[in-house]
């Protein structure tokens, strides 16, 4: 049996490039890209990934492997795939950055902990933040959508040797201020209860010096922000929808999909 030389070059075509944009998706996306999954996982999944949806692809109409064409290539599907995982680090992280506002404003930035994602130390408030918007990112069936998205995103931007439109760089930058924003919005309401609680204690200090308010107000103020970390939780959950749906409609520019 023989097989000519565009049929093996359409088949290495076939599986190598739509690897090189699922295995960037992989390496950086949650939950699969960090620190703590080795590498030889996360190389195994998306080869496993790719076999699995390679018979529901278009071919790759970019069959010129040989060329410094096909570097311009693979750097594009690497973008591609680094664009669509960097939106889920920056939805997590907008929770993160939530935890550690208020832990600063409340006093329990002082306990601290390895975050294994980037192996730097976050207030454990963050870290908390981040284990929940974790684990809501799973419940979501986040990965699954976001394969699925991956796979659409062969169809709407084939392997044609065509440039990634410019516009789209704008648009990851753009949903980087999101980011500051729905982290300001998490924190406001505690951060505006923390402040009432200071000037409490700031008035009743003017008006009777000789009680020595401070010397309670530090683990008072670490005990209301505890409750008010408690009684705020519920907003937590709705801000993970609207940022998971941002998220979603980030990906969809991406890609060119349908909402």
């Amino acid at each position: 049996m023989e097989f000519p030389l565009a049929i093996i070059m359409q088949w290495m075509a076939d599986f190598l490039l739509p690897l090189t944009r699922i295995s960037a998706m992989l390496m950086v996306m949650v939950g699969i890209g960090v620190r703590t999954v080795p590498t030889r996982i996360k190389a195994a999944l998306a080869v496993m990934v790719t076999l699995v949806v390679i018979p529901v692809l278009p071919p790759a109409e970019f069959t010129n492997l040989f060329s410094f064409e096909m570097v311009l290539v693979v750097l594009q599907q690497t973008l591609i795939g680094v664009a669509m995982g960097f939106a889920s680090v920056l939805m997590l992280n907008t929770f993160v950055m939530a935890g550690q506002l208020l832990a600063m404003q409340s006093g329990l930035g002082f306990a601290t902990m390895i975050d294994p994602t980037n192996g730097q130390n976050v207030p454990a408030v963050g870290q908390f933040y981040l284990i929940l918007a974790t684990l809501l990112f799973w419940t979501y069936d986040g990965h699954l959508i976001m394969v699925k998205m991956l796979v659409l995103s062969f169809t709407t931007i084939p392997i044609d040797g065509n440039w990634w439109h410019v516009a789209n760089f704008r648009e990851v930058a753009v949903w980087g201020g999101w980011l500051f924003a729905t982290a300001l919005v998490l924190s406001l309401a505690p951060l505006t209860a923390m402040l009432i609680t200071s000037i409490s204690f700031g008035v009743m200090t003017r008006a009777a010096p000789q009680l020595n308010i401070f010397s309670i107000g530090f683990p008072f103020t670490l005990m209301m922000g505890l409750i008010i970390i408690w009684a705020t939780m519920g907003n937590f959950v709705v801000q993970f929808d609207f940022q998971w749906h941002k998220m979603l409609e980030l990906m969809c520019k991406l890609t060119a999909c349908s909402p």
